[in-house]
């Protein structure tokens, strides 16, 4: 069968979905995680075990990412939220450029991190490249390719 059949029924049932959703009233508020019941917490928890399991060289990168967001607030993890959106909007090229970036300023000060950002803006790509060639860190070999 042809490949794009799948995807073409795939985004029917989609926008069929989507337009019934449009259609009928606000759902209800979820519970709380103490509302749910065993089976729904089973539901959420399961991918992270299954990941911590499948992946222990991440266990240490897992464990103090979810230190760090349980120690912040309610705005710096929409504020988190909305990077991740933003990165998983780019394309490989930008995401490379933005983790390179990332990388050097965590490395500046506030003042320093301003000016990189307009010197960055005014940029030609070719001068970006050069940048990227002199600031960027090494490749980190552990990184899980992207999806």
């Amino acid at each position: 069968m042809n490949a794009f059949v799948p995807r073409l029924l795939a985004l029917g049932l989609l926008l069929a979905t989507s337009h019934a959703l449009a259609q009928s009233p606000a759902p209800a508020p979820l519970p709380t995680w103490e509302q749910l019941t065993p089976q729904q917490r089973e539901a959420l928890i399961a991918p992270l075990r299954d990941r911590w399991n499948r992946e222990p060289e991440d266990r240490a990168r897992m464990m103090e990412r979810a230190q760090r967001w349980q120690a912040m607030t309610p705005e710096q993890r929409a504020q988190a939220r909305h990077g991740q959106k933003r990165f998983e909007g780019m394309n490989p090229e930008q995401r490379r450029q933005a983790r390179a970036l990332y990388g050097h300023m965590k490395t500046l000060t506030p003042q320093q991190r301003d000016a990189l950002r307009e010197q960055w803006k005014k940029m030609t790509p070719e001068q970006r490249e050069a940048w990227m060639r002199d600031n960027a860190p090494p490749r980190d070999r552990d990184r899980r390719p992207e999806r």
